[in-house]
């Protein structure tokens, strides 16, 4: 558990997450609508997602099929019976004055995510339960200074909201949390987490307890959408309720919204209870009844996932396990290492190329706003350097120059050799007869080298510089030990 120290003694935050993940599918939850974002404001609106009088909500299968893949995902119990619900709250953006949503019996049960921590460490943390629901429209303050403007084009998208137990315990356990899950959806192909667009927000419970003591009372803030807005909004939240008990008060069990300019969060409404929302079974809709074999063919359709994967990594390669986290975070990133890994006899030191991949290529990647797609530098490519480097054609030192021009002009290494002149000069006779001169031309060095053999670093600059950094370092240290010694 993460400690805060107060003036009156310890308090321990204790966090857990609603996700809201956008169901990667080409129609809506129960309408045919299309779900394509950017669309012009209204384009996209059935008579369904509308409201109209008489319309019957039909259910999406694909929706369906993927609330079950996460769920199997997370290794959750799928209920095979699961009941849709109407959530009745009324909001302009909500033409039906309910949200079709699931309470008492949800897709998906108790299930678990694994999240990597930066030491290197894992925590299990558990998932409550998955359901799906469908999302309401979208309310336009900025377009008028009189007027709001409503957008249905959201309304009636399947969202998965995903409840994580009560079980994280700092900011940072929760940014790993988000991170996970979004990598876990994007290799089941479930979702795009990509909350700049809306198709993943969260929202974050959040109490403080004396340390072992019984839970205090939380508080939820409401539709975070960047996994630094969730970290900067906990630390606010908890900095709030600290004030609050060390002063003796109490906490309000209330919705809360975080403003990210100011770094605080701020009342919304006081919190809603179940039963303020009238649950009731959607009487347009049967309970939905899924079929075991169905289920079974689902889950063995499935990816490798990101967990199984990074075992993998690190037994077949060799890695750690934050290198093997860092190359399996996204499903692409991985793809790209194997290749320039390869197999059988052109296989490459695993090492080297995690390396390579982590720090040199993502490093570039990041400054360049590239991406996989987009890069100048491929996997083929970036093989090629490495190949050049394992032969000891070119050096390490050369190949980071090597890999710059590279990236600047898109030529592959061998070329970007041949035309500087860079290869590395490894015969040993050519060295030899350089570390001879560069001895008899210093007597007073090598007299010093008996004394200090530290002074072979010196040695080995001196015919770095008189082939103009061409020298094989390896080599050259090699050729000046048998003399020297």
């Amino acid at each position: 558990m993460s400690v805060i120290e107060g003036e009156t003694g310890s308090w321990e935050m204790v966090i857990g997450l609603e996700v809201h993940a956008q169901v990667i599918s080409e129609s809506k939850l129960f309408s045919g609508a299309s779900t394509r974002f950017g669309a012009a404001p209204n384009s996209q609106v059935s008579l369904v997602d509308a409201a109209m009088p008489g319309m019957l909500p039909v259910l999406n299968r694909e929706c369906v099929a993927q609330a079950i893949r996460t769920g199997l995902g997370l290794k959750a119990a799928i209920n095979l019976e699961s009941v849709f619900e109407r959530k009745n709250y009324f909001y302009p953006d909500l033409p039906q004055g309910y949200q079709i949503s699931q309470y008492e019996k949800p897709i998906v049960g108790n299930g678990v995510l694994t999240i990597d921590l930066p030491d290197g460490s894992t925590k299990d943390v558990g998932i409550e339960r998955l359901h799906l629901e469908q999302d309401a429209g979208k309310s336009l303050h900025d377009q008028d200074p009189r007027r709001t403007f409503v957008d249905l084009n959201r309304a009636g998208v399947a969202l998965m909201e995903i409840v994580s137990k009560p079980e994280l315990s700092s900011a940072e356990e929760a940014g790993a949390y988000i991170r996970k899950l979004r990598s876990l959806l994007r290799y089941l192909g479930t979702c795009d987490g990509n909350m700049e667009e809306g198709s993943l927000r969260c929202d974050v419970n959040l109490s403080l307890r004396r340390p072992g003591g019984p839970l205090g009372t939380r508080t939820e803030t409401k539709n975070v959408n960047s996994i630094r807005f969730v970290q900067q909004a906990i630390e606010a939240e908890a900095r709030r309720q600290l004030e609050i008990l060390e002063s003796g008060g109490t906490i309000d069990q209330e919705t809360r919204l975080f403003d990210p300019k100011r770094g605080e969060t701020r009342s919304m409404r006081s919190k809603e209870e179940a039963h303020d929302y009238r649950y009731f079974p959607d009487p347009d809709l049967l309970p939905l009844e899924l079929e075991s074999a169905w289920v079974e063919e689902l889950g063995s359709a499935l990816p490798e996932l990101p967990d199984d994967k990074k075992s993998r990594f690190i037994a077949d390669y060799g890695l750690s396990a934050y290198d093997a986290s860092v190359l399996v975070a996204e499903q692409e990133n991985a793809a790209f290492y194997e290749a320039l890994v390869g197999s059988g006899k052109g296989k490459r030191d695993p090492k080297i190329a995690a390396n390579w991949t982590i720090t040199n290529y993502f490093g570039a990647l990041n400054a360049s706003g590239d991406t996989l797609e987009s890069a100048p530098v491929d996997a083929e490519k970036l093989g090629g350097l490495l190949d050049l480097l394992a032969d000891d054609t070119i050096s390490g030192r050369q190949a980071k120059e090597v890999f710059e021009a590279m990236w600047e002009s898109g030529k592959d290494a061998p070329t970007i050799v041949e035309e500087k002149g860079l290869k590395q000069v490894s015969d040993a006779g050519e060295l030899g007869a350089a570390v001879d001169k560069v001895l008899a031309d210093n007597p007073d060095q090598v007299e010093k080298y008996r004394e200090n053999p530290k002074v072979i670093g010196w040695f080995v600059g001196q015919v770095m510089k008189a082939t103009q950094g061409k020298a094989n370092p390896g080599m050259v240290n090699k050729l000046l030990k048998e003399r020297l010694d």
